[in-house]
């Protein structure tokens, strides 16, 4: 028997079609036809264009994307970053395997850089300053708390949810999309290494001739400068635990004898009140000047008129935007405490501060006055605090203003009534946080008849009879769509703390009592319109000339508020400027 080839006659010549072809004595079933395979691949073609463009585009965005608000603008993107020409030189030279690892790393380092600068924005928005990934972590518990004094603890859920996806998702994203474009470059080879080249050469004669499209330049180096500056930062922030531990191991009141410290304020109720973000905007803005200045004006010469005489100068803060508990340790400790990590170190030791100083000389009784404080807090004893009275021990029964939890003249008269008020008490040292002017800024309270305060119930019916009813996350949610009202709610907020921190002073002051108030730091930029001063007005009020007198030599201005060329101090060094003005007097 012969073997043939399928299909073939004996003869070798092809054999004609028969038809289909049979199984069995039956026609096997046709392959159904493809109506339209042009439309298929073309669709195809498209999907895998647009999977390339839109993998350029978010790493092109992730690269250019600016660490500040104000730079967020379309011009920022329309510029050529350098770090895109080793990036794609990194996804062309490698083999198939490496190239691969190479461009999920790649494309992974870029996301988190662009997550970065995204917390960079948030930190200059708040803090005017970048993000130490060093010392700032702590920050984080501190703005998740925020939010929820702020926005309700459905809004730092939310927050706090978002803020988790985006740290997974972005890298991810950014991972794949190089991993793609890697992919799409090695196809084509040869012309992506003509286009890199090209690029490069455009990059170097755009940064050559200082070509800038919405003023910034056109040769961008966001990244390259972002990783330069943060590891400046974390060199700087690895040493400051060491560089700290020595500035604060020399104390020139560690060993004065208890009988020595503040003798020239024996018998006088001493109270050191920090006004929230009260900061030199508030007095010099244009747009606040006005309004402030008729207050404290109005409050110098009341406090006149009572028998009261004023002295204010500066003080640089260490912090601006947010941080009080910074500025207060500063101003307290005589150390500059800038960071969460230079608070831990400070509050661990034994430092002599400004509050410690009156306990340890025995002749007062020391008090705390804390409203925003909700939790234990062991640091009061360091500062030297005979008794804390936090949020809980107010005894306040009325309704938020904004992150503040009561109102200053309710905290004040808390204060009276607790400490300053009981009869037959000697001297007393009072550190008190008046709280109104925090920011949000909103409901901004209203100052009420003091005999009415109460347990400050009262003031539900002053809320409910605001613009939102009561709705605390409502107001707040509308200020913070107007950059002006921001700046409006910030100004009256100072004007409340202080008509209640003067009305305090007029109503219980007497001859006895010494006021020290100051803010704590600047208001967050979008206030100060991105100013770089940290100065905060500092005031020292008092009956007895004799008080004043023993800082005449400050060169500080009379009244309440401070002359635009009064001194400038770093806040830091108040403490012993004060110990040493009411000290023993030299032989």
């Amino acid at each position: 028997m012969s073997h043939l080839s399928p299909g073939r006659l004996p003869d070798g010549s092809p054999a004609p079609d028969t038809g289909p072809s049979t199984v069995g004595g039956s026609a096997a079933p046709e392959a159904p036809a493809d109506p339209a395979p042009g439309r298929r691949s073309r669709g195809a073609w498209c999907l895998a264009v647009g999977a390339t463009v839109l993998a350029a585009a978010l790493l092109l965005g992730a690269l250019l994307l600016p660490d500040q608000l104000d730079l967020l603008t379309p011009g920022a993107f329309l510029r050529l970053p350098v770090e895109g020409l080793p990036l794609a030189a990194l996804l062309l030279v490698p083999p198939a395997r490496t190239r691969r690892a190479c461009a999920v790393a790649g494309g992974s380092l870029i996301g988190l850089l662009a997550l970065l600068k995204c917390v960079d924005m948030g930190f200059r928005s708040v803090l005017f300053r970048p993000f130490d990934p060093v010392l700032d972590w702590g920050l984080l518990g501190s703005a998740a708390d925020y939010l929820r004094e702020t926005s309700g603890r459905t809004g730092e859920v939310l927050a706090t949810a978002g803020a988790c996806a985006l740290v997974l998702a972005v890298p991810a994203l950014t991972a794949l999309a190089a991993l793609r474009l890697s992919t799409v470059l090695a196809r084509h080879r040869p012309r992506a290494v003509r286009g890199t080249l090209v690029l490069t050469t455009v990059w170097l004669i755009c940064l050559t001739l200082g070509l800038r499209t919405g003023g910034v330049p056109v040769a961008a180096t966001v990244d390259a400068d972002l990783v330069g500056e943060r590891a400046r930062q974390v060199r700087t922030s690895l040493t400051d635990a060491r560089v700290f531990r020595r500035q604060a191991a020399r104390d020139a009141f560690a060993r004065t004898p208890p009988d020595r410290l503040l003798t020239g304020l024996r018998g006088k109720d001493v109270l050191f009140t920090f006004v929230e973000s009260y900061g030199r905007s508030a007095i010099e803005d244009p747009a606040m000047a006005p309004r402030i200045g008729a207050v404290l004006a109005e409050g110098t010469a009341a406090l006149r008129t009572a028998g009261f005489a004023a002295r204010s100068g500066w003080l640089r803060s260490p912090v601006t935007g947010g941080g009080s508990w910074l500025a207060h340790s500063t101003f307290l400790s005589g150390l500059w405490i800038s960071n969460q990590q230079r608070f831990r170190t400070l509050t661990s030791s034994d430092r002599t501060t400004l509050t410690g100083a009156f306990r340890r000389a025995g002749a007062w009784r020391t008090a705390g006055i804390v409203p925003g404080v909700d939790r234990a807090w062991p640091e009061g004893g360091f500062f030297g605090l005979d008794h804390v009275y936090d949020s809980a021990h107010l005894g306040y029964r009325g309704p938020a203003f904004g992150w503040s939890r009561m109102p200053d003249q309710y905290t004040l008269e808390s204060f009276r009534r607790l400490e300053f008020g009981r009869r037959g008490r000697g001297p007393l040292m009072a550190e008190i946080i008046l709280t109104s002017s925090h920011h949000p800024w909103a409901p901004v309270p209203r100052a009420i008849d003091w005999r009415s305060l109460g347990d400050g119930s009262v003031f539900h019916r002053f809320a409910e009879d605001g613009a939102n009813g009561g709705d605390r996350e409502a107001a707040v949610a509308e200020v913070r769509e107007d950059p002006d009202s921001v700046r409006v709610a910030y100004r009256e907020s100072i004007a409340y703390s202080l008509h209640s921190l003067v009305g305090f002073l007029r109503r219980y002051g007497g001859g006895n009592t010494v006021l020290v108030f100051l803010g704590d730091h600047q208001p967050i930029p979008a206030v100060t319109a991105h100013s770089p001063l940290r100065d905060v007005p500092v005031t020292v009020v008092a009956r007895d000339p004799k008080v004043l007198a023993r800082i005449s030599g400050w060169g500080w201005s009379e009244g309440l508020k401070p002359a635009a060329n009064a001194p400038v101090w770093p806040m830091d060094a108040f403490r012993d400027r004060f110990l040493r003005a009411y000290g023993p007097r030299p032989g």
